[in-house]
């Protein structure tokens, strides 16, 4: 459920791995979404003048958000749907994911929200930390907030180039997918502060590093991601590296970040 997805610029990072560097240019043409395989799409709703709202902030979703996150990620994503698609489409989202998430051992995976209400150290949380479903954290709170922008971030390297001959899935890089923001909540700054929240994430998870897929049809989101530090990788040649699953005349750009661990 990205804008993919969803989704300041270090002109002195050097990226690992030898992947090569392109140089930016937006083109007028020129994003991973939990699509009906319950993947995501990178971002695909961006902000493009921030102006931070104090009284919105980001926490772990929990089970309760379920629902507020499968309509964000559906009005986002598929805006041109209507009644019953669009409620058979929330259902499918929200038992995507419930259910359809499978992480591989050693991996990590959390939904990010940003809500408006009281903050975690201010709420009645009821239930353990250990009580997971699907990436979720199972507490409740009785004064939850309400979720205007959702992201996903993990480390199962889903869309990621694999690493040998023996493709083996790349470590200590984190990725960001499932970037969306609710339309009226939209140039708050709230992307750029669950992006944030997904570094902080990433680094407490030991990554040294960040990434993502973006829309090349959609320039203000390569915009935003740019303008917090991300770097376009240019895909070698012939090179087949793996990308969201999304229409086949979808193409994307693929950013990446250093982290300071």
């Amino acid at each position: 459920m990205a804008v993919g997805g969803t989704t300041c610029l270090n002109l002195g990072i050097k990226i690992p791995f030898g992947f090569p560097v392109s140089n930016f240019k937006a083109s007028p043409k020129s994003f991973s979404s939990l699509s009906t395989s319950g993947l995501c799409r990178a971002s695909q709703v961006a902000e493009l003048f921030p102006t931070v709202s104090p009284e919105v902030y980001v926490r772990k979703a929990r089970l309760e958000d379920c629902w507020e996150v499968a309509e964000t990620h559906c009005s986002s994503f598929f805006p041109e749907y209507s009644f019953p698609l669009d409620f058979v489409l929330r259902i499918d989202r929200l038992i995507a994911m419930l259910f359809g998430f499978s992480i591989p051992n050693g991996c990590q995976r959390n939904c990010l929200v940003a809500v408006v209400g009281s903050r975690d150290e201010e709420a009645c949380l009821l239930g353990t930390e250990e009580l997971k479903l699907g990436g979720f954290d199972g507490r409740l709170s009785l004064n939850k907030g309400y979720v205007t922008g959702i992201l996903t971030v993990d480390t199962v390297a889903d869309f990621l180039p694999r690493k040998g001959p023996l493709r083996q899935r790349r470590k200590g890089i984190a990725y960001i997918s499932n970037v969306a923001v609710r339309r009226r909540y939209r140039r708050k700054g709230i992307a750029k502060k669950l992006i944030m929240k997904a570094e902080a994430q990433a680094r407490s998870w030991g990554c040294r590093a960040i990434a993502l897929h973006c829309d090349t049809s959609n320039p203000g989101a390569t915009k935003l991601y740019i303008g917090q530090g991300f770097r376009v990788i240019k895909v070698p040649e012939g090179a087949n590296w793996p990308q969201p699953k999304t229409s086949p005349n979808v193409e994307f750009v693929f950013l990446m970040k250093l982290l300071d661990v």
